[in-house]
């Protein structure tokens, strides 16, 4: 089994910043992508971006330039850092991750981290 665990949420102010992160553990054998996914109430969950192992990344249209997905490999760990916050972007943030555990392949999901843009 792989566990995902985000922190990093909370309440910031419209143009504020905040940094997500989300650490993968268990029978892991190799991580092939990971991301971050958000869904605010009463809307589909919708991906926010991803990173998948050569580094290639993939945005939303809607956070293009205000936010940056990362990845420490050797940490199988993810961030996602959110600049210039805006109301909008308000939802509960998932990661996601999939690739090869000790078992075959997985794909697993955080529990959530609520991240709020008010003022």
């Amino acid at each position: 089994q792989v566990q995902l665990v985000e922190s990093g949420g909370g309440l910031v102010q419209p143009g504020g910043s905040l940094r997500l992160s989300c650490v993968a553990s268990g029978s892991i054998f190799r991580i092939n992508g990971m991301g971050w996914y958000r869904q605010a109430p009463g809307k589909d969950r919708e991906l926010v971006g991803s990173i998948i192992s050569g580094g290639r990344r993939n945005y939303a249209d809607s956070v293009k330039g205000r936010f940056t997905i990362s990845r420490d490999n050797a940490k199988n760990t993810v961030y996602l850092q959110m600049n210039s916050l805006k109301p909008e972007d308000t939802a509960v943030y998932y990661c996601n991750a999939e690739g090869i555990g000790d078992y075959g392949p997985f794909g697993a999901w955080g529990q959530g981290t609520q991240v709020t843009v008010s003022s």
